[in-house]
């Protein structure tokens, strides 16, 4: 089999481990199978291809979008991150928790992010190239987001960039905090919020 699929301990997250076949010239893997993922019970539909690239320092999120909610299977094709996904489907026993996995390009490693979560990533390396597969179209106008260091979700990020400030977009600065009373997704990551 060319993947491992492990669950993580927030149900719907899965870090995804691609077989590697490498030798003097280089290597190879598949990055993504229906077959494979479907099999493995990961039965979603992709319908757009994301990449950006990233300074050391970089934090990007916590980002969502609320009608058009998307799934996400997110790596490192160059460099290294610390990925990020929060809970926000209301009424979930793990709802306004985290877990975080580091993607490396040399490990080629995978997490997937269903809908109904806030997603974000710190630029570990000099540089990172991050590239992600989702299951909706990105629709500006129905953007939501998170603040990143917010209290009541305690991602521990001085982890790993310890006390310094991460560079952040001007939209992120000004995400709103999580509000732990609040509606945000259902269990069907469909949209409840106001």
């Amino acid at each position: 089999m060319p993947f491992s699929f492990t669950a993580c301990p927030i149900m719907g997250l899965y870090e995804i481990q691609p077989k590697i076949f490498g030798d003097a010239r280089g290597y190879f893997l598949e990055t993504y199978s229906e077959k494979e993922f479907f099999a493995a019970g990961l039965t979603m539909k992709f319908v757009q291809d994301n990449q950006s690239c990233s300074s050391r320092g970089v934090l990007r999120g916590l980002h969502f979008q609320k009608i058009h909610p998307q799934g996400k299977l997110v790596r490192a094709l160059s460099g290294e991150v610390y990925d990020v996904a929060v809970d926000i489907r209301t009424g979930s026993p793990t709802f306004g928790k985290y877990y975080g996995v580091v993607l490396s390009a040399e490990k080629q490693n995978q997490f997937y992010i269903p809908e109904g979560f806030a997603h974000g990533f710190y630029v570990l390396s000099e540089q990172a190239v991050f590239a992600y597969k989702c299951t909706d179209f990105y629709h500006p106008e129905d953007e939501g987001g998170l603040m990143w260091n917010d209290p009541n979700i305690a991602i521990d990020w001085s982890a790993v960039f310890g006390a310094s400030v991460p560079l952040l977009s001007e939209k992120d600065r000004k995400h709103p905090a999580f509000n732990p009373q609040g509606n945000y997704f259902d269990s069907n990551a469909q949209w409840i919020g106001k």
